[in-house]
């Protein structure tokens, strides 16, 4: 009896044990399917909230090349229209403020200037391989024509590109006085006013309409768009871009205009280094293209009958003729090698 009560509390026992361990085990199993189960749940969270701030930066890229797209057309769009279609447009450029009247009195006086020297000289033409190129109402008309429409205009585009260089020189300080009021907590419209007041011309009084337009409500866009329509420069049309993608799609003003002035500082920089690099070929230009005027002088101050010969025969005539047209073929044939535009 007490034989068979131990055997069966042996049995028991291992029972309780074997059950024991399977509980344990079974447990141990569940613990680790439920942690594997809550690892996957968060992976799967975090896989989504990954897929969400992909989404997120896929649609704020999209954003900002339509954007972009659009400023392109915007562009060329401002390029075309800058263009000067008149002569008011082409003053405006130069920096002339004045009626296009006072422009064509100021050409009709230029061309009579012209015409009536030519007329008082007393010179009559030319005559070429026994041709007769006489005409003295001819001269004096055309002297008259180039003083009237040609001469003007010439003046006119050397004004604009003077008053360019000085913009384009002083375009790099005004932008980094921008930054700076910017990083200090300056509007913009305060840092504008800033440089209206404090710039050399031409930049003050660019800016000085530009504030104004600002201060009379035309808003940022309308205001730039004039501004780059009074100075047609790259450079004006890099700070309008900045700006107009700030003011769309936000971001850190001052360090974009640091970055736009730090360009346009080495856009100058490489200006003049191809400046220097070329002014030895425009020098040898300019001394090839004054040679023949020194020989011809000199020659007369020795000999002027021998010079003289070029302009009282037929054969001189001729050969007069001929350098003045090759002459003019090569200081213009010069002028496109040695000039770049950057």
């Amino acid at each position: 009896m007490d034989a068979n009560m131990l055997i069966y509390v042996i049995g028991g026992l291992a029972f309780l044990t074997i059950a024991g361990l399977g509980i344990a085990l079974t447990g141990d199993k569940s613990d680790a399917a439920r942690k594997r189960a809550k690892a996957i749940g968060t992976g799967g969270s975090g896989a989504s909230k990954r897929d969400k701030a992909m989404d997120e930066n896929a649609k704020r890229r999209q954003k900002t090349q339509e954007m972009l797209d659009t400023m392109r057309k915007q562009d060329k769009e401002r390029r075309k229209s800058i263009r000067p279609q008149n002569l008011s447009s082409r003053l405006t450029q130069a920096g002339l403020d004045v009626p296009v009247s006072a422009f064509w009195i100021f050409s009709l006086v230029l061309g009579m200037a012209l015409g009536g020297t030519v007329y008082i000289l007393g010179f009559d033409g030319l005559v070429i391989s026994g041709i007769s190129f006489k005409s003295r109402p001819a001269l004096v008309g055309g002297a008259f024509f180039f003083g009237a429409v040609g001469l003007p205009r010439i003046l006119l585009g050397m004004a604009t590109n003077g008053r360019n260089k000085k913009m384009i020189n002083q375009f790099a300080d005004a932008l980094d006085i921008i930054v700076r009021g910017v990083k200090s907590g300056l509007p913009l419209n305060e840092c504008v006013r800033i440089i209206s007041k404090e710039s050399p011309e031409p930049l003050r009084s660019e800016f000085a309409m530009l504030t104004d337009n600002l201060s009379m409500g035309a808003g940022l866009e309308r205001s730039l768009n004039t501004f780059y329509k009074r100075v047609p420069l790259q450079e004006v049309n890099f700070f309008m871009i900045v700006l107009m993608i700030q003011s769309k799609a936000g971001g850190n003003l001052s360090e974009a205009l640091g970055n736009l002035s730090s360009v346009i500082r080495a856009r100058k920089m490489m200006r003049e280094k191809v400046k220097a690099m070329s002014s030895e070929a425009k020098a040898s230009a300019m001394i090839i293209g004054a040679l023949p005027f020194v020989v011809g002088s000199l020659v007369y101050m020795t000999t002027p009958a021998y010079i003289m010969q070029l302009f009282t025969t037929d054969t001189g005539h001729l050969f007069l003729t001929i350098g003045v047209v090759m002459m003019s073929m090569g200081i213009l044939v010069m002028r496109k090698m040695i000039n770049f535009d950057l």
